[in-house]
């Protein structure tokens, strides 16, 4: 199993987790245009994307999916409640996940988890080849029991990083937006995204890669930081999924 990511952040998110002969796609909040040049980069064919899983509404997820999907003829999967509220976005027929089901689409396995944020019936994604599982794990503004126990024994971990907290604080943002990110139903901060480090068991990490960090309010050398102290591991082993840059495909061995 491996896993790669076309971008990661306020101005779109998409990724790339591919096993055997599937290749699924999470999220799509880039133009066709920009996911085809993208997908260049990892040297991947739009063709080869078996379907596309949604983990919520908003457009930096969202936005994307429907024309892609439509180009290529690929189906799309998400909760009944994210359905329900995107339809008018026009969208395809969905597949409806069931959130803590699992769904084995191909030769891998999907298991939705539920996450507090502020959208409908959001979800994150827990890939499994059979032997390795990879755990996705961004949009939520708290750490849950569920949550830890989901990703709890993951061999890779693409994890929320979004902001440093003083910098949120003192950052440009209006008091209501920081408070939104802040909050429960927000964004994960470095400091929260370190508590499940250090609360997951993480035995078996082979990857763990710092997702969606705020371009205003945070840094990938704090965001590092953080999580190389909860592991206990040299900084330069976190790895970053960036705005532009993305992240190129890492083998789960």
């Amino acid at each position: 199993m491996e896993f790669a990511v076309l971008g990661s952040g306020s101005g779109g998110n998409c990724s790339l987790v591919r096993h055997g002969r599937t290749c699924l796609m999470v999220d799509n909040g880039f133009s066709v245009a920009e996911t085809e040049k993208r997908l260049v980069r990892l040297r991947t064919e739009p063709e080869s994307v078996s379907a596309i899983l949604v983990t919520h509404e908003h457009g930096d997820h969202i936005s994307g999916v429907a024309r892609f999907a439509a180009r290529y003829d690929i189906p799309v999967w998400m909760t009944p409640g994210c359905y329900a509220f995107a339809q008018h976005k026009g969208l395809p027929k969905a597949g409806l996940l069931m959130l803590s089901e699992p769904l084995v689409i191909g030769d891998l396995e999907v298991l939705p988890v539920a996450v507090p944020h502020d959208s409908r019936e959001p979800a994150q994604y827990v890939f499994s080849d059979g032997a390795r599982r990879f755990g996705l794990l961004t949009d939520l503004g708290r750490i849950t029991p569920h949550v830890i126990e989901c990703y709890s024994g993951l061999d890779a971990l693409m994890l929320e990083a979004n902001h440093d907290s003083e910098m949120l604080a003192n950052g440009p943002y209006p008091h209501r937006l920081k408070r939104r990110v802040a909050g429960n139903y927000g964004h994960l901060s470095n400091g929260q995204a370190a508590d499940l480090l250090a609360a997951a068991d993480v035995s078996r990490l082979q990857h763990i890669v710092a997702a969606h960090l705020s371009e205003h309010n945070n840094r990938p050398e704090l965001a590092r930081r953080a999580l190389a102290a909860a592991l206990g591991c040299e900084e330069d082993w976190i790895g970053i999924a960036h705005q532009d840059d993305g992240l190129d495909w890492r083998q789960v061995a």
